[in-house]
């Protein structure tokens, strides 16, 4: 059981135990011993869902990564190929399959596609000549992903790109095949709300799905009260901005992926080691984040300027239990602090570790600090500089001209991701850029990094994100003064509003969350209709001796569905909102991507051929 999973209302434990369920009855059809052979982007997913040993148990000998030729040798009886549905990949396995067949005794070859089986790719393998090769072809319907106990991704790294861009709806498809899956196990969830086309198209799968299988009325008691359908497009500023959470700033910086993150070893090597520069470790550190541990549980969604009073505070408390020991007389007491060391010793390792990625983010950001090594880090005025831009552009200052920051950034050619990011972030908070101020960065920024990336700067059209305003009128006022997108006064340390997360800003997805809660959206119609997507409420009839009563000063829990990815901004300041004394609501949030500005203009770059 992972314990980090079931310590909110809903308990994503009994999600998980149905994924794994799927995966052993799969593996006990191939009856012997098993090699398999992972599409490498599944290996970090998996990882969440099965740990080696629950494959080991399944006689599962050995693993390997999906790459051309041939196989590594591997005396086994079944060779299982756990693959997305991608063409590409398919041409792969036939390659692999082929040079297996020539190498000598015969192995029964399997195909598990995650999530759903491909008819496109089942024609390619027979094209290739090896589709007759595979005993079984089966589809794993991992669709979502449980990351924590309110957090659920799908971790499909092109949705956003297919929706927007491409115009395909797979990945909405699997949106809605994994609240089905959902509604299975949690109940019908009485009440969906959304915001956007996406929304409004998964809304409808979801509906016919459920006609389509009248047939099994659903007998669970309903756990959620509310779906919230939200697409990403309703708020493309959120995902620009810098994130200035703990988490946040982690993924910013470091990149989290699968709740994993890689660090620079220096700052773990124990002190000798670091003070003789000797035996320094080279290999990353690799750390699990994920609310499992508390101390990391307690601090990831607060602001950065408020992390370090609570490593602070926690040092003196750890301190203060391993300095009982010289007040432990007797047998009992001795027995008692012994009994306690394992806890202890596990909270001063969190403790070391957590000051240790604080330092190595405060490198990064804080102007004033001085690294370990004794000079001021280049990065950190810059990031300052960047930080103080963006902040003006989402108060609504100077966002119609060139900027001179933006300016220097491109003529000193700082990472293209960073201007993109920036620009992009003017354009939104501006309703689109005025035409010479956008065909000025779009020749400066082909001119510096290479006309490649005139298809990037479309993509970025195309997606919305950067623009020619229309009709002259710029709405983000507007918007940010009906929701309150920026307060000016806001209290990092003991927040009481959700603006915390990004010094100032509110994300405009969780304050349309937050206004749904109370009053309710009619409250915000004129905005409503500003945003760009229809808005929708629809009823799922529950069956009868199973409508939901509320305790007194029971919370209502809301399912929130970011279509096209969220952020671990949005993600904390939910949180927030749920911790709230009068919020009423309590969130679970779903997602088909958990990403950063930097990561979701990255996918939506051209790849140089």
């Amino acid at each position: 059981m992972a314990a980090h999973l079931s310590y909110g209302r809903v308990n994503l434990n009994v999600l998980r135990e149905a994924v794994r369920r799927e995966l052993r009855e799969f593996l006990d059809k191939c009856a012997g011993s098993k090699a398999i052979v992972w599409d490498e982007y599944l290996t970090g997913p998996f990882g969440l869902i099965a740990q080696y040993s629950l494959l080991k148990e399944h006689e599962v000998e050995k693993m390997f990564t999906l790459k051309g030729s041939r196989l590594p040798a591997a005396d086994v009886k079944n060779i299982i190929f756990f693959v997305r549905p991608r063409l590409e990949l398919m041409d792969i396995i036939a390659e692999n399959v082929l040079s297996e067949d020539r190498r000598g005794p015969s192995r029964d070859f399997h195909i598990l596609f995650v999530p759903r089986r491909s008819l496109l790719c089942e024609q390619r393998l027979k094209d290739l000549g090896v589709l007759g090769s595979f005993i079984h072809r089966e589809e794993y319907s991992l669709d979502l992903i449980p990351f924590d106990g309110d957090l659920l991704s799908m971790e499909s790294e092109g949705a956003f790109k297919e929706c927007y861009l491409e115009s395909d709806q797979t990945s909405l498809y699997h949106a809605a095949k994994g609240l089905m899956t959902l509604q299975a196990l949690y109940g019908t969830i009485p009440q969906i709300f959304g915001k956007g086309e996406c929304a409004r198209q998964v809304a409808n799968m979801m509906l016919r799905m459920k006609r389509e299988f009248t047939g099994s009325q659903n007998s669970v008691f309903p756990v959620f009260d509310n779906l919230l359908l939200l697409d990403r497009n309703v708020d493309l500023l959120t995902p620009l901005a810098t994130q200035l959470t703990y988490e946040g700033l982690i993924d910013e910086i470091y990149g989290i992926q699968n709740s994993y993150v890689k660090l620079p070893p220096e700052k773990f090597a124990p002190k000798k080691q670091g003070e003789s520069g000797k035996d320094l470790p080279t290999e990353a550190k690799k750390l699990q984040l994920n609310s499992a541990e508390e101390l990391y549980a307690e601090i990831r969604d607060k602001n950065f300027n408020a992390v370090g009073s609570v490593l602070s505070k926690k040092a003196k408390v750890i301190s203060a239990a391993f300095e009982e020991r010289h007040n432990a007389k007797t047998v009992g007491e001795i027995k008692q602090f012994v009994s306690q060391l394992p806890h202890m010793q596990a909270a001063r390792g969190s403790l070391a570790n957590h000051t240790s990625i604080a330092e190595l983010i405060k490198d990064v950001t804080s102007e004033s600090l001085t690294s370990v090594l004794g000079s001021t880090p280049l990065a950190s005025e810059d990031f300052f500089d960047k930080l103080t831009v963006e902040q003006e552009f989402m108060s609504g200052v100077d966002t119609d001209k060139v900027n001179n920051y933006i300016e220097d950034c491109i003529a000193q050619k700082h990472p293209l991701i960073k201007v993109l990011r920036l620009v992009c972030l003017q354009s939104v908070c501006n309703s689109g850029l005025k035409q010479k101020v956008l065909d000025y960065y779009r020749r400066e920024i082909l001119q510096t990094y290479g006309y490649e990336h005139i298809l990037t700067l479309h993509s970025l059209e195309k997606a919305g994100l950067l623009r020619a305003q229309t009709g002259g009128r710029n709405s983000y006022p507007t918007i940010r003064k009906t929701l309150r997108l920026w307060m000016d006064d806001v209290n990092e340390q003991n927040p009481t509003d959700i603006s915390y997360v990004y010094s100032g800003y509110a994300p405009l997805s969780v304050r349309l969350a937050q206004l749904l809660s109370r009053p309710g959206w009619r409250s915000i119609e004129e905005v409503l209709r500003i945003l760009p997507g229809p808005h929708f409420e629809e009823r799922q009839p529950l069956p009868t001796g199973l409508q939901k009563k509320r305790q007194p000063g029971e919370n209502r829990v809301t399912l929130i569905f970011f279509l096209g990815g969220v952020t671990y901004a949005e993600i904390a300041a939910l949180r927030f909102l749920s911790q709230l004394e009068d919020g009423g609501t309590e969130y679970v949030i779903a997602t088909t991507k958990l990403m950063n500005g930097a990561s979701w203009i990255e996918s939506l770059m051209e790849k140089p051929v």
